[in-house]
């Protein structure tokens, strides 16, 4: 999770995640595994408290070298918007 946290998000525009739905371990795992991460947005809200905002919900699966999933999950995550020019 740290990966995807430093890798996938952005620092200066994630503003955290209220936790993580469907999670699924799907195969094991191992030392020396090599894994690809694919993520996929499947909605956009915008804050309607604060338009400086939204939500991202986001399925997450990872892949091992054999190109076999081995984890899924639907994340929820606070964003802030670009600011339209």
């Amino acid at each position: 999770m740290g990966e995807l946290v430093n890798n996938y998000f952005s620092p200066s525009s994630s503003l955290g995640s209220p936790g993580i739905d469907e999670l699924q371990w799907l195969r094991p795992v191992r030392p020396g595994d090599r894994l690809t991460v694919r993520a996929t947005i499947l909605e956009t809200k915008l804050s309607r408290s604060k338009p400086d905002r939204g939500l991202v919900r986001t399925l997450v699966e990872a892949l091992n070298q054999q190109q076999e999933k081995v984890v899924s999950f639907k994340a929820l995550n606070f964003m802030l918007r670009r600011k339209s020019s």
